[in-house]
Parts: C-alpha cells; sequence; structure tokens
C-alpha cells in the first residue's frame, strides 16, 4: 500500500541502501531543546556536500578537532569510502551513473557535481540513457558505457505531473539489468507513510486520515495535515480546519500529524531561525543495519523548514551541525 502502483519498479533488493531522517527542534515542558521526528525517506540526501562543508567550515572558522559533523568514529575518508561502497560496489566507476531528470538544473546540482568529483562516476540525465534489450547505456566521446549501477536521484512525486516523461524517455520502470542505489520503491516504503507505525519519545502522534476521518480531534489547529504522496512540502497544510479535511476526496493517502512549534536555535539581526537536522544513514550490504555517518542542518525563517518556501531567506537552505565526539 505505500507504494503507488504506477510508480512499482520490479527487482526491489532487502533493505534501502540510504535513508534520512528529518527531526525538527523545539523546546519542551522544562525548556530543554528537543528532537521530534518530522519526516523520514529511504532516499539520498546531499551526502557529498556533507563533506565539502565539513573541509570548508574547518578551513575559514576556528572549529575544535573533538567537534565533527560525522557520527560513529567516521572521518571523511572513512566516510568518502563508505559512499564508494555503497554507490559503485564492485563496479569501475564508469559502470555506475548519478542520474536524474535534467540533473544540471536541479537545486541539488551542487551535491551531484560533489559526488562526481568524490566518486569519479558521470551524472547523466534521463533523456541520454538509451536501452539495448534489457541493458541500458550512455554515450561518452562516442563509445557505449554499458550501465551496471544507478546511482538514482530521480523522485516520481516531481515528474508526476509529466504525462510523457516515461514515453519521451527510457521507461526505467520496466525490468531492466540494472542495480539501484537506492531502489526507487524504498522511496515510499520509508517515506511518511511509516509514521503513524512509530512509536517513541521523538516520534509525534500522527494518524492516517482515513482511520481517524471520523473521529477528528478537536483541536485540529495543533495538526499539520500532509498527502502521503508528495515532495519538497508541496500540498502541506499547516493551520488546519475542518473545511481543510472535508476538501481531501482520497483520505486513504493523507496523514495528520501533531504539530510541534520550531524553537529558533539563531538570532540573525532580530530574525529568528528554525531548525531541522537530517540524520543520513548509510546502510552498505556488508552491515546488519544502517550506520548514522553524517547529517545536514535545514535552516528556515519560515512556519515550515523548506526552501521552496523561503526563496527570498538569506538565511534558508542546508548546513551543517557539529556535535562534540563522545570521549
Amino acid at each position: 500500500q505505500a507504494i503507488p502502483d504506477k510508480w512499482r519498479c520490479p527487482n526491489e533488493n532487502t533493505h534501502p541502501h540510504i535513508i534520512t531522517m528529518d527531526f525538527g527542534i523545539w523546546k519542551d515542558e522544562n525548556e530543554n531543546l528537543v528532537p521530534r521526528l518530522i519526516e523520514l525517506q529511504g532516499f539520498p540526501s546531499l551526502h557529498a556536500l556533507a563533506a565539502f562543508l565539513d573541509d570548508s567550515y574547518r578551513r575559514n572558522f576556528n572549529i575544535p578537532e573533538n567537534w565533527s559533523v560525522f557520527f560513529n568514529g567516521i572521518d571523511k575518508t572513512r566516510y568518502i569510502n563508505l559512499l564508494k561502497e555503497i554507490i559503485i560496489g564492485p563496479y569501475q566507476p564508469d559502470e555506475v551513473i548519478l542520474m536524474d531528470v535534467k540533473p544540471h538544473e536541479q537545486h541539488t546540482a551542487v551535491d551531484f557535481y560533489l559526488t562526481q568529483k568524490y566518486l569519479g562516476i558521470p551524472i547523466v540525465a534521463l533523456n541520454d540513457l538509451k536501452q539495448e534489450g534489457k541493458k541500458l547505456f550512455y554515450e561518452q566521446k562516442g563509445e557505449r558505457k554499458f550501465i551496471k549501477r544507478i546511482y538514482n536521484r530521480l523522485i516520481f512525486d516531481e515528474v508526476d505531473d509529466d504525462a510523457n516523461i516515461f514515453k519521451d524517455n527510457i521507461d526505467i520502470r520496466q525490468d531492466l539489468d540494472v542495480e539501484w542505489i537506492t531502489h526507487p520503491n524504498w522511496f515510499y516504503r520509508i517515506s511518511k507513510y511509516l509514521l503513524p507505525i512509530l512509536k517513541g519519545d521523538c516520534v509525534l502522534n500522527t494518524y492516517y486520515l482515513n482511520d481517524i476521518i471520523d473521529n477528528l480531534p478537536s483541536d485540529l489547529q495543533n495538526y499539520v495535515l500532509k498527502p502521503l504522496f508528495s515532495f519538497g512540502g508541496s500540498g502541506i497544510i499547516i493551520d488546519v480546519k475542518k473545511s481543510d479535511i472535508e476538501k481531501v476526496k482520497d483520505p486513504k493517502n493523507w496523514i495528520l500529524e501533531r504539530k510541534i512549534e520550531y524553537e529558533p536555535i539563531l538570532n540573525v539581526n532580530g530574525t529568528p531561525i528554525k531548525g531541522e537536522i537530517r540524520l543520513m544513514y548509510l546502510w552498505p550490504d556488508s552491515s546488519e543495519k544502517p550506520i548514522l555517518t553524517s547529517n545536514v542542518l535545514r535552516l528556515s525563517t519560515g512556519k515550515m523548514i523548506n526552501s521552496q518556501l523561503n526563496k527570498n531567506s538569506e538565511w534558508a537552505g542546508s548546513s551543517m551541525a557539529f556535535f562534540q565526539k563522545p570521549t
């Protein structure tokens, strides 16, 4: 049920190689800053940018050696090697591609270029893919390069309104002789779909809308209404009213999540800056469980941590959080 039928892809593997979790920062009743899980995704994030920003900040600021953007004793060298193990694996770099729709026009293009720099893999647009039988290839200087593995950065939600996307290009949903990092199905399996199922101190009360539509909370203003299948904050209703619920035609595809009031973690010239910490996990086949490796600090001046809604803000987008290493 987590995967829309039209986006389901064959040859799913046993686990997602990459998982990200977004934790909003708020203040509890004891005035402590605490994390609350806002969203999670079985999909890549700004992994290469994390390594680059760590170097850049250390060159320009006096950051103590016992503070790090990495976790579990990982340093930059180990981190890049983990990325190589997961993304390239046993293949040659030119047999693995980073693929997206119009990758050079994406907001995350800087991460694509840094991935290419650190790993040596090519960036290939969807419309540059070619097919021979079940094999995919791209052309480089007139030579066919057959693809063994795709580091997938294409999000189906972003192309959902393009009815011809897989008529004008190779349909990557077919049975192909190629491996995925991470397989497209995990984008949906590890997603907002899990939030009503998860329980814990850091997890907000969340419900599938169709489960409670006849018994809605009396304090709807304290909830956020989210479509299950959306990306980048699109479709989210922050200040929920009953009339918003009544307009929903497919309640099985929506969730109602307890709202948190983000606590400003910075103040710049009188402007409060709110944040979410995105924890980034890598899960190599050699490991029994995901490994927490690095983070991104997402900043915002608005009600939501969303770059699309903060385009005119100087303090919005991705940064890094440094954590003191355990002694």
